[in-house]
C-alpha cells in the first residue's frame, strides 16, 4: 500500500485544485464579471458556454465527493479496499485514481 500520508497529501492537493476550479466556474456562471453581452449572437455563445461550465461544475462536485469519501476511508482504515467486493484495490489503480473506491472488476461491472 502507498504511504497514507502521501496519498492524503495528493488527495488534499487535488481537492484544493477542484475548489479553485469550482469557484471560477461559479463566478463565470453567475456572471460575476458582468451581464450577458448586448449582441444576441454573443449571448448565444455565452449561454452555450454556460452549459459547458455547468457540466464542469457537476463533474467537479462529483470528484470532490469522491475525494472526501477517500479521505474518510483513509481515516477509518478502509482505504484501498473495494466497497463492493471487499478485495484490495490494485496499487496501480490507486496510483492513477487515488479516490477510487472500487477494484477494476467491480468498476467495470458497475459501468455496464
Amino acid at each position: 500500500m502507498q504511504d497514507k500520508d502521501a496519498v492524503r497529501r495528493r488527495l488534499l492537493d487535488r481537492k484544493g485544485e477542484l475548489l479553485v476550479r469550482a469557484g471560477e466556474v461559479h463566478a463565470d456562471i453567475t456572471r460575476a464579471s458582468g451581464p450577458l453581452d448586448k449582441d444576441f449572437a454573443e449571448q448565444v455563445v455565452q449561454m452555450e458556454n454556460d452549459a459547458v461550465l455547468a457540466g464542469l461544475s457537476e463533474s467537479t462536485s462529483a470528484e470532490l465527493a469522491q475525494i472526501n469519501k477517500a479521505l474518510r476511508r483513509l481515516d477509518d482504515g478502509s482505504y484501498g479496499q473495494c466497497v463492493i467486493c471487499g478485495q484490495d484495490i490494485d496499487e496501480r489503480r490507486l496510483a492513477a485514481l487515488p479516490h477510487s473506491d472500487r477494484c477494476i472488476r467491480c468498476a467495470e461491472f458497475a459501468s455496464r
